[in-house]
């Protein structure tokens, strides 16, 4: 932390050579999904101008099933990523030296659906049945749930059988599993426009069950932070970035039209992607960017309680910042 305030209180100084050196300005972000909504205010801040502005010049990777962000990170193809906080951490734990320098997402996404006729109405009733999870660093906020409320994951009649979901809703639809895991903004409306009605589903929120954790937060290597070059385009890059946040939460239905115009695939719909801008601007609401010290002690909590095989074996030490925000909110 010491290392990051004095490369920060360096940046401030340097001005024009920061940006006399020629990758002073080149930034790269690697997403965890598919262009979509869930990253608007990324696609706006470039479609604004907002990065130019800073004098930035900002190139925004796709991501996908098959592209793990920490692995990108690591291997030097992105100078940032997004990534969810429990995933972040495992990876740091395990050795890659991440670490948050902005929180763009105040509130958790994250639910299970499941079909009312299956009789599930709490947590308990969750044992003897089936429920799809993601995987890919998605798994460890459901894995701590289970743990704590005491039900075993390995199947039974006590416990549940864990299914490996792939990123869609087809396991529910299909009966294949009983409950699937579902994004307030994104795949929860998928259910509904395969003509299932919300009188036919249960929801569990993590929020309301009090495992939230952190999602889409901003991570940098940390070694990279010692760089006073480093952390000066971070600072112009936040700042502008939460500005095309909070001009997304402004204009939803415009947010939703850039982020169509930088859909290469041309496989998002307009009505899906307004629908999902309008679910993403509640959970970007009353964020500035700062990452919520209490918030990231809940996270760490949640992935602690993990029983005998927790997400994370120790609270992280150094995983966050606030000397980018600090800079960038001032």
């Amino acid at each position: 932390m010491k290392k990051m305030m004095m490369a920060a209180a360096m940046a401030a100084g340097l001005g024009g050579m920061a940006h006399a050196d020629a990758h002073a300005n080149d930034v790269t972000l690697q997403l965890q999904w598919v262009t979509q909504a869930q990253f608007a205010g990324y696609y706006v801040a470039l479609d604004q101008g907002f990065y130019e502005e800073e004098g930035l010049n900002v190139t925004i990777l796709p991501g996908g099933p098959d592209i793990a962000p920490p692995q990108v990170l690591a291997g030097g193809g992105a100078d940032v990523m997004l990534n969810w906080m429990p995933s972040a951490l495992a990876a740091r734990e395990r050795g890659l030296p991440v670490v948050n320098i902005a929180q763009p997402f105040k509130t958790s996404g994250l639910m299970l659906t499941c079909w009312k006729d299956t009789g599930i109405e709490t947590v308990e009733d969750f044992r003897g049945k089936t429920i799809g999870v993601w995987f890919f660093g998605n798994e460890y906020p459901f894995l701590s749930w289970m743990s704590q409320a005491g039900i075993p994951t390995d199947g039974g009649d006590e416990g549940v059988t864990v299914l490996r979901q792939g990123f869609n809703v087809d396991p529910l639809l299909n009966r294949e599993a009983d409950c699937i895991s579902t994004m307030t903004y994104n795949e929860y409306g998928q259910v509904l426009d395969a003509g299932v009605s919300e009188d036919e589903l249960v929801t569990f929120m993590y929020e309301d069950q009090g495992v939230a954790t952190l999602e889409d937060g901003i991570y940098a290597l940390e070694e990279n932070l010692e760089d006073p070059v480093f952390v000066d385009k971070m600072v112009r890059f936040v700042r502008a970035s939460m500005k095309g946040w909070k001009w997304a939460e402004e204009n939803p239905v415009e947010a939703a039209g850039i982020v169509l115009d930088n859909d290469e695939t041309g496989a998002q719909s307009e009505a899906a992607q307004i629908r999902m801008m309008g679910e993403i601007a509640k959970l970007t609401a009353g964020s500035n960017g700062a990452l919520d010290p209490a918030d990231y002690q809940r996270t760490v909590d949640t992935l602690l309680a993990g029983g005998s095989d927790p997400v994370i074996s120790a609270a992280p030490e150094g995983a966050w910042t606030s000397v980018i925000t600090d800079a960038a909110l001032n």
